[in-house]
């Protein structure tokens, strides 16, 4: 069976999506002949546009034409005026309620208990968190001798990691927004794979001051050490030292243990997308939300300006209207802050998006809420907030991925997926990150960067529920240990960037 030439996912769709190049003169079914090469992953127009008229994928409305198209065109983002976005008020909630879960095969995993309860940890790391950049300097250096002469001794840690990052001085630190990269350090610290081992590297002088990030109770010399405070830099060294052997030689005794996958958190993220993301990756990835969610699992997903355009979709299937009020709120607040900036989401899509086919934002949403599955929306997070329940949950945070993985590692996920098109070599130090690439043609590219193909989707060679259960047990076996994702075993981590709205003095 030779694979198709086109996809086509809606009834109502006006459009398909060339599944590789297509020549001009090309019959892609009967009565319509491309009127010029088509690039792999954009638009056939199946149908005579009129000028204005509505260009349909995913059976919604994804632009208008700005001049007439013929059918067998090539349709890309110069063509296409972005419709209005979805109002918010007036959304309806509570509507799409689906309890009708595929059934999770797996229903336990190896995970880190927390001594101070809540989710349990995929690794066992030593995390220092950082109150200013000032002292990263510092910090490196020790962190270079920690991993050589340290970390030897202690064969049960994984890890020893910097939460090194731009804020903490020359800020607006009493600015109302100050309250998101102040949440997102003092999360960060609370972080299941930390194992409730707390050190604080401060400066001295910086306005991130210490009590902001710890509790009262935990701002001890044990935990800790002042820069200013101390004579010398070798000194400095040889503080730092110290309280790393007291904190790795605790983290040492953690063991993995079987725990319900109710223990389990796990966020989703799409990076470097194309049209096929929405089609193959990203849905794979919903169904595996899905059976991690019948397990009892948490899963957060994300992306506000990714989300924006299909926010009424996603309003239904939220549980409540406590819930779905939150959701509208998250979605005023960012529309209100790109205002002030004098942008819309219309900046969102990268030119790699464009490459790869998505003409627009909204045809990007689409396919980017597609990772969510099928489950009801049990809460909605502002940015860095920690979870109080547990399914599946919007985490609402910027869509840059090097923004948006910090701000759901504050909200404690173990494990991050990540869906690309394009490629992108992006992954955490703080949590394994497993790559799904959306087409055949990126796993030849990058075989040893892409962890999970949902390419067969689109050939025709797989299923969505075949990938996503391929997906659901890879999820398992790097939370449990069992296994690495490829970026984790060639340590490609990404800085620690912080999403700050306040302003920087």
């Amino acid at each position: 069976m030779s694979a198709p030439l086109y996809i086509k996912i809606n009834d109502k769709d006006n459009v398909a999506i060339a599944v590789k190049d297509i020549k001009a003169g090309t019959e892609i079914m009967d009565g319509i002949i491309t009127s010029q090469d088509i690039p792999q992953a954009h638009k056939i127009a199946l149908t005579n546009i009129p000028k204005d008229g509505e260009i349909i994928r995913y059976g919604v409305v994804i632009g208008y034409a700005i001049n007439p198209i013929k059918k067998g065109d090539w349709i890309n983002e110069k063509m296409l005026k972005l419709p209005t976005p979805p109002s918010l008020d007036d959304m309806k909630f509570a509507k799409n309620i689906v309890t009708d879960l595929p059934e999770h095969p797996v229903k336990t995993w190896q995970g880190y208990v927390n001594p101070n309860g809540g989710y349990a940890g995929t690794r066992n790391i030593l995390g220092i968190i950082t109150t200013v950049q000032c002292v990263t300097g510092v910090l490196n250096v020790a962190i270079d001798r920690m991993k050589k002469e340290l970390l030897p001794k202690y064969p049960n840690v994984d890890d020893i990691v910097a939460i090194n990052h731009a804020y903490g001085c020359g800020v607006a630190i009493n600015a109302p927004e100050a309250k998101i990269p102040i949440r997102t350090i003092k999360n960060i610290a609370k972080h299941p794979n930390f194992g409730g081992e707390l050190m604080v590297v401060g400066l001295g002088c910086e306005k991130l001051t210490v009590d902001m990030i710890l509790d009262k109770a935990d701002i001890s010399p044990d935990n800790v050490i002042i820069l200013q405070d101390i004579k010398g830099f070798e000194a400095m060294i040889e503080a730092l030292m110290e309280m790393a052997d007291k904190k790795l030689s605790k983290l040492n005794e953690r063991r993995r243990v079987e725990l319900p996958l109710s223990d389990l958190i796990i966020g989703m993220q799409c990076g470097g997308s194309d049209a096929f993301s929405g089609i193959t990756a990203n849905p794979a990835a919903g169904y595996a939300a899905d059976l991690l969610v019948k397990g009892g699992a948490t899963v957060l997903f994300s992306e506000v300006t990714e989300v924006r355009d299909g926010v009424h979709i996603i309003a239904e299937r939220c549980i409540d209207e406590e819930v779905g009020k939150k959701l509208a709120d998250e979605m005023r607040w960012y529309d209100n802050y790109l205002e002030k900036g004098e942008v819309d989401r219309s900046a969102n899509p990268t030119p790699g998006n464009k490459k790869g086919g998505l003409s627009n934002i909204v045809e990007k949403a689409m396919g980017s809420i597609a990772k969510s599955g099928t489950s009801p929306i049990v809460e909605v997070l502002s940015p860095a907030e920690r979870p109080t329940k547990k399914g599946l949950i919007f985490a609402a945070t910027p869509a840059s991925d090097i923004v948006c993985g910090p701000c759901q590692l504050a909200s404690g996920i173990g494990l991050q997926v990540f869906m690309t098109g394009r490629g992108t070599p992006y992954s955490l130090a703080v949590a394994p990150v497993v790559k799904v690439c959306s087409r055949n043609d990126m796993k030849d590219l990058w075989y040893d960067l892409i962890d999970v193909n949902a390419g067969p989707i689109a050939s025709g060679d797989a299923t969505i529920p075949e990938i996503g259960t391929l997906l659901f047990n890879l999820i398992i076996d790097v939370a449990s240990g069992r296994k690495k994702s490829l970026a984790e075993k060639y340590k490609l981590y990404n800085d620690f960037c912080i999403f700050n709205p306040a302003p920087i003095t």
